[in-house]
């Protein structure tokens, strides 16, 4: 047991075994949320109790939100930037066309 600076009880950090995470992690790709009994099968399987196995389900959905919004964000940016690219391209073509145009004989143009 640790205490604090006052003499209270200090509240320690759970760790997980590596079987553990990977159960966890792996009972996750298959679903974000455990119902009761699920999360009651799991925590009893692993050793854990229903609220480790809640409070970590709850912080891994919260990573996954992150993670995904950043991949969605990284996608839209590159998307923005190759409709600008094409944008800037077809542009170009338009100025072009006068360059493509054909020579006129009786222009002074030469």
């Amino acid at each position: 047991i640790l205490l604090d600076k006052d003499g209270k009880r200090k509240h320690t950090r759970p760790t997980f075994s590596g079987q553990q995470i990977f159960a966890l992690e792996k009972t996750f790709e298959q679903t974000k949320y455990l119902a009761g009994p699920e999360r009651a099968r799991l925590a009893y399987s692993l050793g854990m109790t229903e609220s480790q196995v809640k409070v970590w389900f709850q912080n891994r959905r919260t990573k996954w939100r992150k993670k995904h919004a950043a991949e969605m964000a990284t996608a839209k940016k590159k998307q923005d930037s190759e409709t600008e690219r094409l944008k800037g391209a077809s542009e170009n073509e338009e100025e072009d066309d006068d360059y493509n145009k054909p020579l006129d004989p009786n222009s002074d143009d030469e």
